[in-house]
């Protein structure tokens, strides 16, 4: 496969699957490796990214990359039994010597082809990424502006590695507050951080219901960072800006799923 094509400031990369190791009974993390990694660059926290896989029978995703720039029209034009599934993910994180990337997946149930996919992945499996090409990048959406003094998160199991990714990041002397819903007590991790962070994990519980019951740090410049089913994401932007008044610029919300919805419903329905 050839990937000499860049769409500025990103560009496809054509990696391998290095090892995997299962993180708890929703989550698998999968260690990509290749020589392109090397032109791979993102300052982290929420880097979103696009990745392509092949379906079942397939030794390599099928993406038209000769048409350059219309690479998306030709990758929508081939039959959907040939054309790469395409999902997107955060990354978790990013390594040198040896260049390698972490993608955490989470397994649902019924599994969907991303999910099948990560369950039985295994060493040279190849794949296909979208990515960046320079570090600071439009697909980092966490930016809190300079005058923050307190950082609010809210995330399901889908925003699990970029709230963790997030936390990694935040200085020391930071007061942050942030909760974690998953499915299952066995999904919770310990999270590294420097700031002074208190971590709420919630295992199938309403979200919304802990954060409207919970008096946040005194502040006067929160910053708020919202990520997973687009549903509750919403209801919890209405809370933060509607309920507590927090400004609208310094919330950040994004819908990574939608309940009842595959990727490609939703993609196709936006």
């Amino acid at each position: 496969m050839t990937t000499a094509i860049a769409t500025t400031p990103f560009r496809f990369f054509s990696l391998q699957v290095v090892r995997t190791r299962r993180l708890g009974p929703s989550m698998v993390r999968v260690t990509f490796g290749g020589e392109e990694l090397a032109h791979f660059f993102s300052d982290g926290r929420d880097q979103s990214l696009s990745l392509f896989l092949p379906h079942p029978g397939q030794s390599e995703p099928q993406v038209p990359l000769e048409l350059g720039d219309g690479w998306w029209q030709g990758w929508r034009d081939l039959p959907d039994d040939v054309r790469a599934v395409m999902r997107s993910y955060t990354l978790r994180a990013l390594r040198r010597q040896p260049d390698e990337i972490d993608i955490d997946f989470v397994l649902h149930s019924p599994a969907g082809p991303a999910s099948e996919w990560a369950s039985r992945a295994g060493a040279g499996d190849r794949v296909l990424l979208l990515g960046p090409a320079l570090a600071d990048n439009r697909a980092i959406r966490f930016r809190p502006p300079e005058d923050t003094d307190l950082v609010v998160i809210w995330g399901d199991e889908t925003a699990v590695p970029a709230v963790s990714a997030i936390l990694e990041t935040l200085p020391a002397g930071t007061v942050a507050r942030v909760w974690l819903e998953v499915r299952d007590a066995a999904d919770i991790q310990d999270l590294a951080t420097e700031a002074d962070a208190g971590i709420t994990w919630l295992v199938r519980e309403d979200g919304l219901d802990a954060v409207r019951a919970e008096q946040l740090p005194p502040a006067e410049r929160p910053y708020v960072w919202i990520a997973g089913e687009s549903g509750r994401v919403k209801a919890l932007r209405r809370h933060f800006v509607g309920e507590r008044g927090i400004d609208r610029r310094r919330v950040t919300f994004v819908g990574y799923w939608r309940q009842g919805m595959t990727e490609d419903q939703l993609r196709a329905a936006e």
